[in-house]
């Protein structure tokens, strides 16, 4: 029996101190786990209170500490060897006397031995035994992208059944903690239900805020486990500690500085000169399409083909080489097979020029690791930011520069939009010229081998003719980084994100419990919210994102009202408000006083406002007239149901008119449409989104979902009082 895992006196002034000595001698000693009293330690040194317990190396020992804390106790092995005590035997709850003491410190020592009969065996802990309230589960986990992150569910079924889990970034400070226990489906389970008493969630939530702090300070703590701890009415306390390490040293992403990305992205963006290489005069071929949409677009800058025989393309001089341009080139474009591209990359290396727009496939997506990393390679080196391999190119509209091989485009607006994917850059274009929502950048990213999503946000957050910034996405190559940007641009602009991919394999196998929670999208689900980003859940609803929510104003308040001429469409706008968090105000009496003065007996007042289909134009302008005055109301949801005393264009006027009256006055309100009826309403949808109130034909999902979307933003930068 080896008794080298003591218990430690662990003075508090010297909490980190402790700590390093605790995982330097684990990794002297080679080892990837704590024993319980080593994680009881350092649970001391931050903070995390654990029960009374103490180590035993003899059955009489054993019994002599669980009489003096007091019965009933649990014991446990400990042993460096043994990770999942359980499963080995190794823990027995519910002793309630010496002799129960002494008769399971016997059998543990004999189930360790025979689930591992070379396990090095320190002894047995003797545990206070916790017999009272709720049971949650506090943890943390490292991510291969994200890094550290620290979770908080409920325990028993509704952790290991329903998943009831949620994550956050490393560290966090309690207010943020506050909002992780507020945040899991079985949250009113520990403000207590049926007389049971409230959890203390202050005590949780400074405990989970010590666990991400450990975490943080300490990169090996790879995996921990808080499980079960038992929240209190008064107090907090971890039943059991579980430690996993990971010594091993981690890859660092080169990540150049802020200004560095924006003096970079400024250059491939608004460029004064770009380079086409692999230009060619004739039709088909990408180089063609490259050369015909810059020019075509309108770009008034330099424009230099690279063609190894060409005297001239188009009328503009042909070089071999960007080397040969006597000029300053700012970005290239690449349209040549993937074989020649790491020689030409070389070039603009020796030449200075600060991107390169990777067109051509056959990198990574298809296998070709080491070419990819030859790019990076010589990117690195000559710091060259790399766009793609493996993308149309991109769009950005204020410098009237398409460099993209797909068709032009010139519907020049505020989203910038960008995509992991060829394909869905293809219908991020196609929808926009459909409705006519102008654009100033579309952004093919691809394989991502430098530039990425961070690099755009970067660039967006400060280009005054960005308004909002939608992107589509497979993976982030650095979610750290990426979050730590989103961070920031989320509290000037809104930032929606469609995360290809939810219903991949969860996270890499883990050693804890927490781990084996931490499925990958659930990390990308609650790191999304905490940065605050809107997630969409579809490519329709990224585009329907992108195009509404700058229409509308940011709220005041969180009153919603809905004002319907079909009950039908009241409920299911009512359903959609509770689906995207939108509240439904609970109408005073004075308030619903006044909207019964336009609408007829048979009407429903309260919240929707039912006016009925019946009425005249003027019910709709009476009570849309008196959303907008009275300043307790934030938001208006219309419902419109096609009729004859009121068709569709009447309705879309008399709308316009009251709204454009109230803007006059200032006064300005989010307001979105649901129009129900035959195709006529398809012409009001469109003419009331053209004047800034963005409606929908057929649905009454999306209108509410985009009002939402306008709402968690304004919540998540902190607009909404």
């Amino acid at each position: 029996m080896n008794s080298s895992a003591l218990e430690l006196e662990v003075p508090k002034h010297a909490a980190p101190d402790t700590v390093r000595r605790i995982l330097d001698q684990a990794k002297q000693d080679r080892r990837t786990s704590l024993t319980a009293p080593e994680a009881k330690a350092i649970c001391d040194a931050y903070g995390i209170t654990v029960p009374r317990e103490a180590l035993a190396t003899s059955a009489d020992e054993a019994a002599a500490r669980a009489a003096d804390m007091g019965f009933p106790v649990v014991l446990k092995i400990v042993s460096r060897d043994i990770l999942h005590k359980t499963e080995a035997g190794g823990v027995l709850v519910g002793l309630k006397s010496v002799d129960e003491v002494r008769a399971g410190y016997d059998t543990i020592l004999a189930n360790a031995k025979a689930y591992n009969a070379n396990a090095e065996i320190a002894g047995v802990q003797v545990q206070q035994m916790l017999t009272s309230g709720q049971e949650v589960i506090i943890g943390a986990v490292t991510d291969d992208s994200f890094g550290k992150l620290v979770a908080f569910g409920m325990g028993g079924i509704l952790v290991e059944v329903l998943k009831d889990i949620t994550f956050r970034l490393a560290p966090i400070d309690k207010d943020e903690a506050l909002g992780m226990i507020d945040g899991i489906q079985a949250a009113e389970m520990l403000r207590g239900v049926r007389g049971g008493e409230p959890a203390d969630r202050a005590a949780l939530a400074d405990m989970i805020a010590r666990v991400s702090r450990l975490v943080d300070d300490f990169p090996e703590i790879a995996e921990l486990d808080l499980n079960p701890v038992f929240a209190m009415a008064n107090g907090a306390i971890a039943a059991d500690v579980r430690i996993v390490l990971d010594f091993a040293p981690k890859e660092v992403r080169p990540r150049p500085g802020q200004a560095e990305i924006l003096a970079a992205m400024n250059r491939i963006m608004r460029p004064r000169a770009v380079a086409v290489i692999g230009a060619s005069a004739e039709n088909g071929k990408i180089g063609n399409s490259v050369m015909k949409n810059i020019i075509n677009g309108g770009y008034p800058g330099e424009i230099y083909p690279i063609h190894p025989q060409a005297a001239e393309i188009m009328g503009y001089k042909a070089y071999k080489s960007v080397k040969d341009v006597p000029s300053e080139i700012d970005v290239a474009v690449f349209a040549i097979p993937a074989k020649f591209v790491a020689g030409a990359l070389k070039e603009c290396g020796e030449k200075g020029i600060a991107g390169a727009v990777l067109i051509p496939s056959g990198f990574a997506e298809t296998g070709n690791e080491e070419g990819q990393r030859e790019l990076q390679e010589i990117g690195r080196k000559y710091n060259i930011r790399l766009m793609g391999p493996n993308i149309y190119g991109f769009y950005y509209l204020p410098a009237k520069l398409c460099a993209t091989f797909c068709t032009p485009y010139d519907v020049r607006g505020h989203a910038a939009l960008s995509s992991q994917s060829g394909g869905i850059g293809m219908a991020i274009i196609g929808f926009s010229r459909s409705a006519k929502m102008g654009v100033s950048a579309i952004v093919g990213l691809g394989n991502k081998s430098d530039l990425d999503e961070d690099d755009l946000l970067t660039f967006f957050e400060a280009d005054d003719e960005t308004h909002i910034v939608a992107q589509h996405l497979e993976d982030l190559k650095d979610g750290r980084s990426f979050a730590d940007v989103a961070r920031r641009v989320t509290k000037k602009k809104p930032v929606v994100v469609l995360k290809a991919g939810r219903t991949a394999a969860g996270a890499k196998a883990a050693s804890s419990h927490t781990g084996a929670l931490a499925g990958n999208d659930r990390i990308y689900e609650d790191v999304f919210k905490q940065v605050g980003v809107i997630r969409a859940r579809s490519l329709r609803e990224m585009l329907d994102f992108a195009r509404g929510i700058p229409k509308l104003p940011t709220p005041a308040g969180e009153n919603v009202v809905i004002i319907t001429g079909a009950g039908g469409s009241g409920v299911l706008l009512s359903d959609a408000c509770v689906d995207y968090g939108l509240k439904l105000m609970a109408m005073p009496e004075d308030l619903d006083t006044a909207f019964r003065k336009f609408i007829p007996p048979f009407g429903a007042a309260g919240n929707p406002v039912d006016i009925t289909g019946g009425e005249p134009p003027s019910t709709y302008q009476n009570t849309i007239r008196l959303g907008l005055e009275d300043p307790r109301i934030h938001a208006l949801i219309l419902g419109y149901w096609h009729t004859i005393i009121t068709p569709p264009m009447v309705f879309a006027n008399l709308v316009v008119q009251v709204v454009e009256e109230f803007r006059a006055k200032g006064i300005e309100k989010p307001i979105v449409a649901s129009l129900a009826g035959d195709v006529e309403v398809e012409e009001a949808a469109e003419f009331l989104y053209e004047h800034g109130i963005p409606s929908y034909a057929y649905s009454t999902e999306i209108p509410v979902a985009v009002l939402g979307a306008k709402y968690n933003w304004a919540r998540g930068a902190g607009l909404i009082r």
